[in-house]
């Protein structure tokens, strides 16, 4: 709301006529601009970047791949299927 507020407040800067008018277009256009290229880069860069950065790193092709094979030769138990708590 407060952007949008102040870009349509910059509006009659960028559409400026008369005496004075090739500043204050350029003033407009740069507050018209840079506000809503601002708000854009709020709504969806940033949260694509931050789902993208908080996402579980287990999901990860290369991570999957990594995993630890189990040791044990064929025919033996597994050691990583047995609890090392209980004796």
């Amino acid at each position: 709301m407060t952007t949008g507020a102040m870009v349509l407040g910059a509006v009659p800067l960028a559409l400026a006529t008369g005496a004075g008018a090739e500043s204050r277009i350029q003033i407009g256009m740069v507050i018209v601009g840079g506000m809503s290229f601002g708000t854009l880069l709020t709504l969806f860069v940033l949260p694509t970047v931050y789902t993208l950065l908080t996402r579980p790193r287990h999901l990860l092709p290369e991570h999957r791949a990594a995993a630890p094979a189990d040791p044990a030769a064929p025919g033996e138990p597994s050691t990583l299927s047995r609890n090392p708590g209980a004796s």
